[in-house]
């Protein structure tokens, strides 16, 4: 008998998005380290963030995808258990509900597995193909967008104690930035349903955690697009876009007839990201909206480019009723 039992398995499905003949999904295959969600003593949350780190991942191993019409998909995971499936299939939008989510099931294809016995080998997953009502889409950044972490406090300190010592159910959203999300979600018509991306530098490590902070605050339900832990620390060649700008120029492509709405903030990146975003598609992009952040420097900065920028509108705003007005007067909202 074995000393240390071994943890059961558990695939992760990452929220993602496709169209009614594109399907794409994207996950990981883990060990279930059993992280405990609603842990609120300093010394579990730090075991928390020592589990979302430190994971054991399946690599290397086969994964059906059924859908609800019994169509199977086939997967392998690779050498840190991430897995992608895409495939050109039709009618999907025939399986989604009445806001556009498509549900699915994943399961190990080795039948030697046998640490999954305990909840039969399915996980659940689920997809988002846009309602044909949409008017827009919007893509959003998190961090210190719609969640305070402090990523322009020096080296980063507060957004490394938020992210360590803080549970996702304390965590507070930035004020009026859930009533102004729904508005963009309902449109102009209040039906229109139009889809929000959650798109972050944030690792895949923290997606459940960022996952229950969105539904614990009411935020619309959005597909949530990360990046691994290599890709932050992989040096980037001359020339490459950062992920979050390849994520959003995937969206653009996977739904050419959609124009978006971009939503960051001034701290990091996000506005030469934008507004290059914006040059390469004039008429695709809106409008965008920077949160301002507490930091002089980077402000007089973002200001000095915002107040030349002529291509879009682009807005600074200290608070999301600003932005909601804005949004009003251009039609965007009711």
């Amino acid at each position: 008998m074995p000393i240390f039992k071994k943890d059961p398995l558990q695939i992760i499905a990452f929220q993602s998005y496709g169209t009614d003949s594109h399907f794409y999904a994207r996950g990981r295959a883990l060990e279930d380290e059993s992280i405990d969600l609603e842990a609120k003593s300093t010394w579990q949350l730090i075991v928390n963030s020592w589990k979302r780190f430190g994971t054991d991942e399946i690599k290397n191993v086969g994964l059906n995808l059924k859908l609800a019409n019994n169509k199977v998909l086939k997967a392998t995971t690779d050498h840190k258990g991430y897995f992608r499936i895409e495939a050109n299939l039709e009618d999907l939008k025939a399986l989604t509900n009445e806001e556009g989510w498509l549900f699915f099931e994943l399961s190990y294809n080795d039948v030697n597995i046998k640490r999954n016995i305990q909840n039969q080998n399915r996980f659940p997953g689920e997809l988002l193909i846009p309602s044909s009502k949409a008017q827009f889409g919007v893509a959003s950044d998190i961090d210190d967008t719609i969640l305070h972490t402090g990523v322009v406090s020096l080296l980063k300190w507060r957004l490394i104690y938020n992210s360590l010592f803080k549970s996702a159910k304390s965590r507070i959203p930035l004020e009026g930035s859930v009533d102004f999300f729904h508005k963009l979600h309902r449109g102009a018509s209040g039906e229109n349903a139009n889809p929000i991306f959650y798109v972050s530098h944030s690792p895949w490590n923290l997606y459940r955690y960022l996952e229950l902070f969105l539904k614990q605050n009411d935020f619309p339900k959005g597909p949530i697009l990360l990046r691994s832990v290599s890709e932050a620390l992989k040096k980037k060649q001359q020339g490459e876009k950062p992920q979050k700008q390849k994520e959003i120029l995937n969206l653009l492509k996977t739904y050419p007839d959609l124009p978006f709405i971009l939503i960051g903030d001034s701290g990091e990146h996000d506005p030469d990201i934008y507004m290059e975003i914006a040059d390469e598609f004039p008429n695709r992009i809106l409008a965008i909206y920077l949160r301002s952040v507490k930091h002089k420097k980077k402000m007089l900065r973002v200001k000095s480019i915002v107040d030349s920028y002529k291509t879009i509108p682009i807005l600074l705003v200290k608070n999301s009723q600003q932005a909601i007005e804005h949004a009003r007067q251009n039609g965007f909202i009711a």
